[in-house]
């Protein structure tokens, strides 16, 4: 984020509702302090007796942070060559991580597992959309793994070449994200709903050698074709006078028919189903690249965040464990994201599997064939945690509690959220609904450029708060700053950054170090800084409010999204809410809201928007009041549950909104349009 971006934000004003108060300028608040949680939910004693990691973690990692991840690098990897430095922070902000050690994330993720007799534990759990389903226990997932990296080694394949991976949410991505570790190849994943522009373009930049992709996958009960994109990608890719891509490799998925490029594309059951099963996992240096993962935007030069080994499997394995009370002999685990996102690759594909845990991959949508879905899968395989967005749970809000509370839900015992801010209703309902009133949540922040979670509550130590991902990890230096990089009180709001280097950080943009010191660290001087807001309650726990450069200026009071949305879906007929502001000539900015109903709520007009207007003002200030609210049949999300603000924010200025293609559904922006005319 630029500085000219960012100071715009930093001349906050008072609270609302509190006369006399400081002035944001003169308390150097970024957001307003509004929304006010008192509700606590302490870890029971049984929890905590039981709990892998207890507040102790915290006193030793603070004592000496590099120590301590040194001390788990050790205790959670097995090295081929031990590391003689934890960290290299010589050359900030580039850093060096267990440096001199050497590893193989494969071989951790796999084989070591098998060789100390844990062969028949199930890795995978798969369940496909129509209902198929297969399980891969460790013994098998090792050996298609080297299967894998011996095909993939046969097309030419080599330590240091950038494989590009276009695949569903099928054992294949997971195979051959491990294959591609094993030999030293750096994998780019591209999310499976992204363009055939998108894909080209970071096959360009990476300069793939390889593409690893299917004929297509299932949504929604039907066929979804994917390798005609890759395609139309290779066939305008560079200049136009040819790629670098060598070779496809093709899953047959769903069968459809697709056009063949003899020489260049293989099937998978040709090339890895035919190779051999046996091959040595070498050591990598701790700073070989693992992967490059493009941050989703589709338009202008893409960004590849780039993640190196030894470090990211330290703290992704670490925080596995310690943030979801992992017992890998008895739970399993089930991560609802896609691995074309960071969420897939950090806690699918990786850290599970470095901890030898059981996890459920599931291909398809959360109604496919039926709105149960989920919670069918749940009571099938005795799922224990679950990892899910916000965007989801308010999904199964709106739905109606009736639907999960037909099955069994009684396996669960820990309750994740990641991608977003959680609101406090929903985090509730989460706990109430789906986990029994009894189930830890452990509320996640953390980003594609930060590689594992960074602020988390630890389930058998933290009393839980609905709406805050409360503290920071052991080990992790995050704090809430001022414009000029200083500490803010408890009860104040700024700027998150992280002040110290940590294992999983990125370690640059791909092929533009310049833009990774311009876009992380120019803001404030030796703090990464990555655009988000955030608060320290009463107590210092930290509230995110969302990007900065979302805030809203209301007659001169800066006002975050997050916190008036959290406000509507604490209203009982609110489902979910997204909330922009649009250009006024009086304010100089109007909120204006959109809302999803629940579906036991009556849409009674003017009347249900009036009762939400006042609850705004009676939770939060009349300030904060939305001028509009719009009740909508749906919001604008990307596949990965992100709300695209950005065309309401056209809708709520009355212009034509802009380019909808990314949407998980292109057709909502439409339906909206129609709903706003009656």
């Amino acid at each position: 984020m630029s500085q000219d971006t960012t100071s715009a934000v930093v001349d906050a004003s008072a609270s609302a509702g509190q006369p006399g108060s400081a002035t944001g300028a003169e308390k150097g608040d970024a957001f307003e302090n509004l929304l006010h949680e008192t509700r606590k939910f302490a870890p029971s004693p049984e929890f905590a007796a039981d709990a892998v990691v207890t507040a102790a973690e915290y006193e030793e990692a603070n004592a000496d942070r590099p120590a301590f991840w040194a001390k788990k690098a050790r205790e959670l990897l097995t090295w081929n060559k031990d590391f003689d430095q934890a960290l290299d922070w010589s050359n900030p902000p580039f850093a060096k991580w267990f440096v001199g050690g050497e590893v193989n994330a494969a071989y951790n993720a796999l084989d070591r597992h098998v060789e100390n007799g844990l062969g028949d534990r199930v890795a995978i759990y798969f369940e496909g959309e129509p209902g198929d389903t297969s399980i891969y226990t460790y013994a098998q997932l090792t050996e298609e793994v080297k299967k894998a990296a011996n095909a993939f080694e046969s097309l030419g394949v080599a330590k240091g070449d950038r494989v590009a991976v276009y695949l569903p949410m099928i054992p294949e991505a997971v195979i051959t994200l491990l294959a591609c570790a094993r030999i030293g190849a750096v994998h780019s994943v591209v999310f499976g709903g992204f363009s055939s522009e998108a894909l080209r373009s970071r096959i360009d930049d990476a300069e793939a050698k390889l593409v690893v992709t299917a004929d297509g996958t299932y949504r929604r009960g039907k066929p979804s074709a994917l390798k005609p994109a890759v395609d139309e990608a290779l066939a305008h890719t560079g200049d136009g006078n040819g790629h670098t891509v060598q070779n496809v490799v093709v899953v047959k998925r769903n069968g459809q028919n697709v056009d063949w490029h003899e020489g260049r594309d293989h099937w998978w059951a040709d090339t890895v189903g035919a190779a051999s099963a046996e091959h040595t996992a070498v050591g990598h240096d701790s700073e070989h690249p693992l992967f490059i993962l493009y941050t989703s935007g589709t338009t202008g030069k893409p960004k590849g965040i780039l993640h190196t080994t030894g470090g990211y499997l330290t703290q992704t394995a670490y925080t596995h464990k310690a943030v979801f009370d992992l017992h890998p002999e008895t739970d399993v685990y089930w991560c609802t994201a896609d691995v074309g996102w960071v969420t897939g690759h950090s806690y699918v594909a990786y850290a599970p599997l470095v901890n030898g845990a059981t996890q459920v991959m599931y291909e398809g949508t959360p109604d496919s064939p039926h709105q149960g879905r989920w919670w069918e899968i749940i009571e099938k395989y005795k799922v224990s945690i679950l990892y899910t967005a916000p965007t989801a749970i308010r999904t199964f809000m709106k739905w109606g509690r009736e639907i999960p509370d037909k099955y069994d839900l009684s396996s669960l015992r820990v309750l994740g959220s990641v991608g977003e801010s959680i609101n406090p209703e929903a985090w509730m309902w989460y706990r109430k609904v789906i986990g029994g009133d009894k189930t830890p949540i452990v509320d996640t922040w953390w980003q594609t450029e930060t590689g594992a979670q960074m602020i988390a509550p630890l389930p058998g130590v933290t009393a839980t708060k609905p709406g805050s991902a409360q503290v920071p990890l052991p080990g992790i230096a995050v704090d809430v700053v001022d414009e000029m990089g200083e500490s803010v009180p408890n009860g104040h709001g700024g700027f998150l950054v992280i002040r110290e280097p940590w294992p999983a950080m990125l370690r640059g943009i791909w092929g533009d170090p310049e833009r990774f010191k311009d876009t992380y660290w120019s803001r404030f001087e030796t703090m990464y800084f990555a655009g988000d807001g955030a608060k320290k309650d009463e107590d210092g726990d930290i509230w995110l409010l969302g990007r900065v450069d979302d805030v809203m200026n209301v007659s001169g009071h800066r006002l975050s999204t997050t916190e008036i949305e959290s406000a509507l879906v604490s209203h009982p007929a609110v489902a979910e809410a997204a909330v922009v502001g649009a250009a006024d000539e009086t304010t100089g900015q109007a909120v204006v809201a959109f809302v999803i109903l629940r579906g036991d709520a009556v849409d009674s007009g003017d009347a249900i928007v009036q009762e939400l207007r006042n609850h705004v003002g009676k939770e939060i200030g009349p300030i904060a009041k939305p001028k509009a609210i719009l009740v909508v049949p749906e919001l604008p999300k990307t596949r990965s549950g992100k709300i695209m603000r950005r065309l309401l924010k056209d809708v709520a200025e009355g212009r034509d909104p802009g380019d909808a293609t990314t949407l998980s559904d292109p057709t909502i922006m439409q339906q909206i349009a129609i709903s706003l005319r009656k």
